[in-house]
This record gives structure tokens, sequence and C-alpha cells, in this order.
């Protein structure tokens, strides 16, 4: 470590007597010997080449580069480890080199590539206002806000670890293991994971670290330990000098075969893409893994840079990986910020620290160290610079990260790497690439990510279910209500089981269906002696008591905040038990099939029909003409007559025909309602009771009989606030007998299923009442967040789908059904509400009919009384306002007696008054000529 302190020469910023500096030292801080290192030196010393020789840039300014190998990250991972002595030690090698470095009177420094590193080295930086560019740190704690002079040139493993949780949702895993280095980079990184799988639901079941250049052995141990969790899913974040061993060990122990996910972090690719193809034993290693890249966009540029790599001397890598065109890009960054720097100022200075003036001789050498007085403008004018680059568009947002974060989606097969697609924060999932989609609204819904199908490990296109059951894990341990009552539904048994019943036969089928064996033991839950609290039971499932319930387990709100339930295989709610008595016919029984209100509209309208059809008919069909008690008569019988269709008298008009036919109409569903609602209530047996359902026990103070250990017990307390002094609590179904028989309870409220099986037993001594007012069902309760109860709940779906539910449910629950249940009178009798509709179409047809009928008479009203003036002023030409003014006082006396006669008489004398007219005003006009 001192050779490493001995490097740094005396040579500082020269301004050679011009204004502006002509040499500027920049320093860079990583490990030459690592797989990002051999990237990164070629690619800073290219740029800084390409730097020198624009001249469009800096003009006649030079970078004067001074890199510092780093060689000791393993040691800062360890530190936490260390004794104090030790720590203090190793941080203060480190803070010696950045000091020696600094001493250089660096404006500026690139690196380093360890996170571990920058956050010792930050602090140094921090107080001399030397910006770090970093294209390797990718911790996400190295923020902005504790370390100011700290850039992030390359994405944070922030944006990376909610790139894996999207990752982990898109395929519908809820569990992962983390197997991470145990340093800053891996302890944040992980940390980060965790959320981010939080806010999809998943969580991270076990985190398996270990210690940076540990022996082989940590990693046996470690890889032999994860292997007997239930998770399948293991995301890999390590150093990419050191990862392959985890795959190797991974491959040895046949933890690389079918059902088993692996999901790398960059680290892999940049390993990978450090040569043309993968060698062929590692490749044989990692088959299958799905891994994240930093995406960098086709660009002219990136085409510039792989052509210039090509011709690379001092290279150590045939090809190059994403943290070599960070590296790159951060030379060109900083070049541009100084160019804008020299352009603003006349020379760059630094200053003496006041704080080391007063120094002995054991700390010397601080003196040396001097603050860089363009520092803070500087780091203002990085952190404002806009530009693209090889990476592709070079910004900042407020916290210092790179704006558009991206990742290419990469699945390993073969001797190389297909790309699946891409991640974006803008975007999420997507399998076009981002850049595009910059341009459009942003929308990360579910509903659009999309990625290409992958290649498993184990060499299978099947998305692996993400979890098995654990190589050393027990055998479920299912808890069974002890039932005393309804036993068809689950009971105590003698055979191998233990159990059984309908929810027994039920689970059992569905887990047949399953891909997987489900190992598994019922334990009976309650002392067989009164029904257990299912409330208890789901409780202690989810505190891992029990690893599930199985049996008549309702779901309700409150249980599904603290388990999870598989879908409904059995339908349930609430419903009202309770004694009844036949009802006798009676001889008034023929009124009952109408409302009173339906028999009065009904009545109504066969007489305001009979009147219309009258109107209608009156002055063209002489069947409708007579003495005024005969026409009386007339409407009285034609309007009731309709009722049977036996009417006798013919309608003649066009109106009254319409009016009729759409009366019959009304009429003919009338009788038709009317004859089958009466013979319901004359055939079928009536049942009454003076609780009609749940609103009539609410209203009265009656007591109220619940099943123990029933969930109805709370909801009447909690939900309809029914007294807790009213509930009567009963064990058996001979205290459902008895009780109901003595009076004991007014009625029962219980769930459906429970009821048909007691009003079969009883045969059908009592009656459902009301209908049923909550809707739920029985599902099986696994604890929070268990695979086991999607994939139940998908098997539940495949009973009921083929069949084998119902049969189930006819081998356990199926007895012969209760016909006999509450049928109200009121029920079976038609209201108006039923047939308002009819009613307002032949209220409107009248009306219509009405109103034509009327424009007639007026129109040939006024023709005929029109003809009758015409003839008084040819035969009187001083007419008398007496006689006017009489015939007004006489006019609707006279329009009654128009109305009154018949239409053909009316037109006819129209008709011979007009030609009488025209025969007169013709002679009248021959007069004068003759």
């Amino acid at each position: 470590m001192w050779v490493i302190l001995g490097v740094f020469g005396a040579n500082g910023n020269s301004s050679g007597g011009s204004n502006r500096t002509k040499n500027v030292n920049i320093g860079a801080l990583f490990t030459y010997n690592s797989v990002i290192g051999r990237s990164a030196m070629p690619a800073i010393l290219a740029a800084v080449e390409d730097v020198n020789s624009d001249t469009t840039i800096l003009k006649n300014t030079k970078l004067n580069l001074i890199m510092q190998d780093t060689n000791c990250s393993g040691f800062v991972g360890t530190i936490k480890e260390l004794s104090m002595e030790k720590r203090k030690f190793l941080q203060g090698v480190l803070i010696r080199v950045a000091m020696q470095l600094m001493g250089r009177e660096v404006v500026a420094a690139i690196g380093p590539q360890s996170s571990g590193i920058a956050h010792v080295i930050s602090h140094v930086v921090n107080e001399l206002h030397v910006p770090l560019l970093s294209f390797g740190a990718t911790d996400p704690t190295l923020s902005a806000l504790q370390y100011p002079y700290f850039l992030r040139t390359t994405t944070s493993d922030y944006f990376q670890m909610y790139a894996i949780a999207d990752l982990v949702s898109y395929f519908g895993w809820r569990e992962v293991v983390a197997i991470f280095v145990d340093d800053d980079y891996g302890r944040n990184g992980i940390s980060i994971l965790g959320d981010a799988l939080a806010k999809k639901r998943a969580k991270i079941s076990y985190k398996a670290a270990f210690t940076p250049g540990g022996p082989e052995s940590d990693i046996d141990n470690l890889l032999v330990g994860v292997n007997l969790l239930e998770s399948r899913v293991f995301i890999v974040h390590v150093n990419p000098d050191s990862g392959l061993n985890i795959f190797s060990t991974a491959k040895r122990l046949g933890m690389m075969s079918a059902s088993y996910v692996w999901i790398a972090t960059d680290w892999l690719p940049s390993l990978l893409d450090s040569s043309y193809m993968i060698e062929p034993n590692t490749a044989d290693l990692i088959q299958g893994v799905i891994a994240l890249r930093h995406h960098t966009p086709d660009s002219d540029l990136k085409t510039r840079f792989s052509s210039k790599w090509e011709s690379l001397k001092n290279k150590e890598t045939v090809k190059f990986n994403s943290y070599a065109v960070n590296a790159y890009d951060s030379v060109w960054l900083l070049a541009r910020a100084l160019d804008v720097l020299f352009n603003s100022i006349d020379a760059i200075t630094f200053s003496a620290d006041p704080r080391l003036r007063d120094t002995n001789e054991s700390v010397l050498h601080l003196q040396s160290l001097r603050i860089f007085d363009q520092g803070p403008k500087l780091l203002q004018i990085l952190t404002s610079t806009n530009f693209t680059g090889v990476t592709g568009q070079i910004q900042f947002d407020s916290e210092k990260n790179l704006i558009h974060p991206a990742y290419d989606i990469l699945n390993i097969g073969g001797s190389g790497s297909r790309r699946l697609g891409y991640w974006s924060n803008y975007s999420g999932l997507s399998v076009v690439p981002p850049d595009t989609l910059y341009i459009k609204p942003p929308n990360t819904s579910a509903s659009r990510q999309n990625l290409y199908s992958a290649i498993w490990p184990g060499e299978t296109t099947k998305i692996p279910k993400g979890w098995v059951f654990p190589n050393n894990g027990k055998p479920l341990r299912i808890a069974v209500p002890y039932r005393v009552s309804f036993l068809d539904v689950v009971t105590k048994d003698k055979g191998s089981l233990g159990v059984k019943g309908y929810c027994i036969d039920v689970f059992e089928a569905a887990v047949a269906l399953l891909a997987y064996a489900v190992p598994h033991q019922y334990i009976l839950y309650g002392d067989g002696q009164r029904p257990p609290s299912y409330n208890n039971l789901v409780s202690d499932v989810a505190e891992n008591k029990y690893d599930a319930a199985i049996g008549d387990v309702t779901i309700t709100t409150n249980r599904t905040r603290i388990v999870d339930f598989t879908q409904p295989f059995m339908d349930s709610g609430l419903v009202v038990v309770a004694p009844v008595k036949q009802t006798k016919s009676s001889a008034w029984a023929f009124l009952k099939p109408f409302t009173w209100q339906m028999w009065g509209v009904t009545g109504i309208f066969f007489l305001l029909v009979g009147a219309v059809v009258w109107i209608l008919e009156h002055r063209t069909n002489t069947e409708f003409r007579g003495s005024p008690r005969q026409q009386l008569i007339t409407i009285f019988w034609f309007s009731f007559s309709t009722m049977f269709f036996s009417h006798r008298e013919n309608t003649v008009s066009a109106l009254g025909r319409l009016v009729l036919l759409l009366w019959l109409f009304v009429v003919l569903i009338i009788n038709s309602s009317y004859t089958a609602s009466l013979t319901s209530i004359l055939t079928v047996q009536q049942l009454t009771s003076r609780i009609q359902g749940i609103d009539t026990l609410i209203s009265n103070s009656d007591p109220i009989g619940v099943q123990e250990g029933s969930f109805a017990y709370y909801y009447l307390r909690d939900e309809l606030s029914i007294a807790e002094a009213r509930l009567r609590v009963l064990k058996t179904q001979d205290d459902y007998v008895n009780a109901l028989q003595g009076g004991g309870v007014a009625a029962i409220v219980s769930e459906l299923p429970y009821v048909e099986l007691f009003l079969a037993s009883t045969k059908c001594q009592f009656s459902i009442v009301g209908r049923e007012f909550t809707k739920s069902g029985w599902g099986f309760a696994f604890q929070r967040d268990s695979p086991l109860a999607i994939d139940l709940s998908t098997a539940i779906l495949q009973l009921s789908e083929n069949g084998e539910l119902q049969r189930i449910y006819d081998k356990w629950l199926n007895r012969n059904a209760c016909s006999n249940q509450m049928n109200p009178i009121d029920a079976s009798r038609l209201s108006l509400s039923s047939f308002w509709g009819l009613f307002l179409i032949c209220g409107v047809a009248c009306s219509l009919a009405l109103t034509v009928f009327f424009c007639r008479v007026c129109w040939q009203y006024s023709r005929y009384n029109a003809e009758v003036d015409k003839r008084d002023i040819e035969h009187d030409e001083t007419p008398k306002p007496s006689k006017r003014s009489l015939r007004a006082t006489k006019s609707f006396k006279d329009i009654m007696v128009f109305v009154d006669k018949k239409e053909d008489e009316i037109m006819e004398k129209i008709r011979r008054k007009s030609g009488d007219s025209k025969r007169q005003h013709s002679q009248v006009s021959d007069g004068p000529s003759s």
C-alpha cells in the first residue's frame, strides 16, 4: 500500500505564462486488474487522447491524466467485520491514497469503480471541492445530499432493483432469495430491492450474504442452505470478478436445472461483453440465466467507438462492456465542463486549507493538500451539462442521477445471449427500445408490460412457478374443524387421513391436480364437544401455528386481512329459518292474484277504453247510437265484454280498431297473468310465518338462534347492531329443533349449506323465510403470500369446469330439497309495477286517437259552418249583428249537436251546400251579361 503512495509525483497544473492553463490534471481511480478496470482503462486513455486531439474543445489546454490503482476493494468490503484498529488503518490508507492524488492539484477525478472506496474517498473530495465522476460505483446510498461532490456517470442500482422487482411481478413470483456480496455495494442494493418488491406485494424470503474474497467453501455452504428453502427464484448481486463462482457451485449442486430461476444484475453482462463469445465452459454454467445490462442506444457515436476499440493497442479485452463507455463519456463530460469553466475564468487556482496550517511533522503531508477554488463552479457546470455521448443523452436530474435510466433484459442461452426486452423507469418492461417511447406519454400499467419468451434453466420455455416444497421441509400442518354437527361437511375419521367429508374431498381432488406433490397432515381443531371458533382458527393460521385451514371456513372481510383464501368452492350466505304453518284457501281467493291498485287501474282502463271506442265509433257506427240510456249501456257492456273477448259490437273506424286492437292485447296479458297467479295460489301449498325475513328480526325483540363458532354471531352483533342478549348459541341440529319448536327462539340465522342439510334432516318441518341477505363462500385459508392459495384456486376452477366439484357435492350434501319453502301470497300477487308499461301504451294510443278524432271533427265543423255563413251573406247583403251574437252564444251547443250527428249526413250536407252555392254564384254572374 505504501508503494501506491509513491506513485504520485509532484507536477501540478501549468499555465506556462499564458492566462489560460495549458495543462490540467485529472485523476483516475480504479482497480486495474479487474473486469471493469480492464475495460475502463483503455476507454479512459482513448477519451483523453480524443479530447487532446480535438481542436474544438479546450483549445490550447491539454488533459494530463494521473491514474491510481485502488486494488483494495476487498479490504473495504470487510471493514465492518474487522477490529476497530484494523478498520481505522484501512480507511486511513484509502484516505492517504486520495490525498496523495489530490496533492497533485487535480481538478476532478474519474472513478472509483468500487462503491466501498467511493464512500471513503468522497469525504476527501468534499473537503477539497474536487468533483468525483464515478463510472462504476452504483451503490444507491451514495447520495448527492451526503456527498455533494460525488457525481455518478452510470445508472444507480436503485433503478436496477426496481427493474428486477418488475421482472418478479411480471412472471408472478412472490418470494425471492437474494445472494449478494457483503459490502456496501451488495448490502445497500439488496436493501433497495426489498423495498421495491414490497411495492409489488413480493418479498425477499432470505438474504444470503458472503464475504468478498472469501473461500469457495463459504459459497458451497451458502448455496446448500438456500437450496433447502421454499423459494426457487435467486437474485445474484455480486462483483463480476468472483460472480461465476456462484454459478459453478450451483451447477455442481444441481441448482441449474428445471424449476430454478436465476436473475443476475449487470455484473454478469459486464463480464460476458468483454469477449466476442462466451467460452463453452462458462456458457455451460449460466444457461437460462436472466441478466440486466445498462442500456446503450444504437448510434453513430457507438459505432465509431466500437471501431476505435478494435484499433486500440493497449486494451486487455477483445470487446468493451457498458462500464467502458461510461468511463469514456465521463472524460468527455469533464472536458466539456472544463471548456465552459476556462471560458469564464482566467486560470484555475488552489488555496491552502486554513485548518492544516498548524499541523506537526507527523502529519506534514497534509499541508500539501490544497482546495480547488473553482471546484463549486465546475460542479455546477457538470450537473447542468447536457450532451449526447456514446451511452446516449448525458444529463442529470435534481438528485444528480442520469435521466432516462434503462436496462436491457438478456437471456443467456447457447454460446451467447438474446434480448427479451427492455426496462426503463419511464415505460417499465417493453419489447420496444425505450428511446422511442420517451416521445410518448409514460405508461407503466401492468397491461402494457411485455417481454419475449425466455428459455429457463433445464432448457424449458414454461415459466417456473418459482417455489417448491423445501427439501428439508415438514408436511403442511393443516387445521381441520372438529365439528359436532353437520358431519357431512367435515368430521373425524378412523381412516388413514384421520378426517373425512365434503371439504376434505374437495381439497384432496384439488391437490391431485397440482403439478407437484404437497405433503400434508390434518390436525383436528377443537375438542369435539362443541363447535370450534372459526375466527380463532383463522387467527392461528395467520400466527403460523398452522400452515392452512381446510374446512367450512367462510370468507369474510376481516379474515382476508390476515390470511389468503382460495377461490370459493361452495357458495354460502346467511338465511333465516323459522317455524311455518300452512294457510287455507278462502272464499275470496279469486281476488288475491291482483293487488287493490292493480284491480282499480284495470277497472278504470276498461271504462276508459269503452268510452274512447264509443266516441270514435259514435258518428260512423249505428251500433253505438241510440238513446242516451242505450248508449250508456253500450259503453259499459262493450268495456267489460272485452275481458272475455265476447263483445258483439263491431268497430268500423280505423281509429277505433287501432285502440281496440291494443286493448285486446293488454287484456290477453292480464288474463294470462291472472290465471297463472290464481292457479299458483290455489294449487301450491302456502306456508306462512310471522317472521318474514331478517328485517322482521331486526325490528322486533325476539330471541335469535345462531350456530356456535359461526361468523353469523359476530355479523348480527357488529353489522346489524342486534343486542347480544337476544342471541342464543346452538350447538347441534337437535338444539335447532328444540329451540324452534319450544319457542326458545323466533328464528335461526345460519349459512345456507347448513340450513339445507338441517331442513332435509327434519323433513321440512321448518322453512327459509325471506331471502339470502349476505353473499359469501367457503374457501381454504393459507398464510399470507402463500403460493399454494393461487395454485389451489386454479385447481378449484378446474374441478368446477370438469364437473368433479358437483359430483363431490352430490356425494356428501345432496339431499331431497324441501319444495314447500316459504311462498307468501303477497309474493305471488301481481302489482301495478308489472303492467304499467302496457297501460301506458294503451293510454297513449287512446290519447292519440282522440286527438286525431277531434281534429277531424273541428275541420269538418269549420267547413260546415263556412258554407252556412257564405249562404247567409249571399241572401242578405247587410248581416245583422244581433244574429252573429246569437250564433256565438249557441256555438258550443251547435258543436255538440254537430258531433252527435252521423258523419255521413254531415259530409252529404257539406257537399250539397257546396254544390248549391256554386250554382247560385254561376246564376248571379250570368245575369248581367244576358
